[in-house]
């Protein structure tokens, strides 16, 4: 499909230009918590929705990796960035190198928060079913989201993830994204990449941890760089919003 101008809001007036692509659970407001910690002098950050999540939960599309980096790319024409970073967590992390692929001259840096790798994430047997039946089965949701955090979240925190997911997302576009950024695999165009790469991982994400970054993104791209947060899993915009904006911005920081 074509790209569009999909729902977005723009927190800062700094000179530095950030856009933030979302998880598969939810909407932007994942980063609602994060936005509290940002320095909105120095920075300008463009909050985005995916097709079929939050504000744009309605709108058709073909839900791919390909199609969020083509919108995202668009919403940066809208506001008339030239230049900017990119931070992606989890699947935006793929649309994010999607986007440094279509547009290098474009993109600043990339930064990932526990960031699906371009090899993208194969599933199988029991764990590919509890992620497709993730679409429909609102416990298959609370038991990856507890898996993927290290199981030290109770269930009240769970829950509310879980519901804020139902209500932030479709179902088609949920299944469909799945399909996407765990059978996709455009590794091979990204080994040697010489971008500015800034990887984040929380201490108990057992999927997207330090292993698995260092066994994919830290060995495609040759100017990557690895912070690990202490307090959070695969979620670090919810788990530990403040030490994840102070790791953003140090990593911006050291652009120039």
């Amino acid at each position: 499909m074509t790209s569009q101008v999909i729902p977005h809001d723009v927190q800062g007036s700094g000179p530095e230009r950030v856009l933030l692509l979302h998880h598969w659970f939810t909407d932007r407001s994942s980063f609602v918590q994060m936005r509290a910690h940002l320095d909105g002098d120095a920075y300008s950050y463009a909050f985005l929705d995916c097709r079929g999540y939050g504000e744009a939960i309605d709108a058709d599309g073909d839900f791919t990796m390909e199609e969020v980096a083509g919108d995202a790319l668009a919403v940066a024409d809208h506001l008339g960035w030239e230049t900017f970073s990119v931070i992606g967590h989890s699947m935006g992390g793929m649309a994010a190198q999607l986007m440094l692929l279509d547009a290098p001259s474009r993109i600043r840096s990339v930064i990932g928060v526990s960031p699906i790798p371009a090899s993208g994430l194969p599933l199988e047997g029991e764990t590919w079913e509890l992620f497709a039946g993730a679409e429909q089965n609102p416990a298959n949701r609370k038991a990856i989201i507890d898996n993927t955090t290290g199981g030290r979240h109770d269930d009240a925190w769970l829950d509310t993830m879980v519901s804020h997911s139902l209500e932030r997302s479709s179902a088609r576009a949920f299944r469909a994204y799945l399909d996407s950024w765990s059978r996709t695999d455009f590794h091979d165009r990204v080994q040697g990449n010489p971008a500015r790469v800034f990887l984040v991982a929380g201490a108990h994400d057992p999927v997207m941890g330090t292993e698995a970054l260092e066994g994919t993104w830290l060995r495609w791209y040759p100017n990557a760089e690895l912070d690990v947060l202490k307090d959070a899993g695969h979620f670090a915009p919810e788990e530990a919003p403040e030490a994840l904006a102070s790791a953003v911005e140090l990593a911006l920081a050291r652009l120039d």
